[in-house]
């Protein structure tokens, strides 16, 4: 996914601010989720959520504004109620690596119970893991 760094994604000294990452890794997971038929607004019609459970991230190099980044996350493991990704942000002009992040989700019920991942978002991603 792409992404470019506009004024208000920045602080004073036009660096990206350090939370920011923390959405475009987000719309990078829905990207990969939607780019294999599944949806997020789906998943919660059938009684699921999916949550952050733990997230470690690794700034490497400040991204500035006006700069487009790529945003990509990878399956690295599924178990039986998480999905863990790899995750990077890379500055598209020059492939610096921005951030790098390993983000772990659980599949939850709609009363944040710990639930199994659905057999059909299984079979979805089964293909997936890298």
């Amino acid at each position: 996914m792409e992404k470019r760094i506009y004024y208000h994604d920045t602080d004073a000294g036009g660096v990206v601010y350090y939370g920011r990452y923390l959405n475009y890794l987000e719309e990078a997971r829905t990207e990969f989720l939607e780019d294999r038929d599944l949806s997020v607004a789906e998943f919660h019609k059938k009684g699921n959520l999916y949550a952050v459970r733990q997230c470690a991230i690794t700034y490497r190099s400040p991204a500035r504004y006006g700069e487009t980044l790529i945003c990509t996350a990878e399956l690295k493991k599924m178990t039986a109620a998480q999905l863990i990704f790899h995750q990077r942000i890379i500055e598209k002009a020059t492939t610096r690596v921005v951030v790098e992040a390993e983000v772990t989700l659980v599949c939850l019920t709609l009363d944040f119970k710990p639930t199994v991942l659905p057999d059909d978002l299984r079979a979805k991603l089964s293909t997936a893991i890298s």
